[in-house]
């Protein structure tokens, strides 16, 4: 299981890639090896302000959908365009390709609360 050291992590499974006073969101390794096969990702919420831990879209697999997560408070810059034509690239690269959201941080304390690598390895079994 990938687990990359300079990301920060959440209980629900979202990744956080800090990049100055914004952060690009996604979900780890071990969330779409749980979810299997992914086929369909609705986030509606670009240019939406959300609080942290609000939904701000769904991911459906071959047997669930399951909600996303905010990790911090913000609001959403850009959704991945490429999701829509490729949403298998959550399975195949979810720390790259596969990334769901930009997100202008509203609070960078929110950063702080979030799981290291570490910590999210332990979270996971890892």
């Amino acid at each position: 299981m990938n687990i990359p050291a300079e990301l920060k992590y959440t209980k629900d499974h979202e990744w956080v890639r800090v990049e100055g006073d914004e952060v690009v969101v996604g979900i780890t390794d071990f969330a779409q090896g749980e979810l299997g096969d992914i086929v369909f990702i609705d986030i509606g919420t670009e240019g939406q302000e959300l609080d942290h831990e609000a939904v701000f879209g769904t991911v459906e697999a071959v047997k669930t959908v399951s909600d996303l997560f905010m990790p911090v408070s913000g609001t959403v810059k850009e959704v991945n365009p490429g999701l829509a034509d490729d949403p298998a690239s959550v399975n195949t690269d979810p720390y790259g390709k596969g990334w769901m959201v930009r997100l202008a941080v509203k609070d960078q304390g929110q950063l702080d609360s979030l799981l290291t690598a570490a910590q999210y390895g332990e979270l996971v079994g890892a």
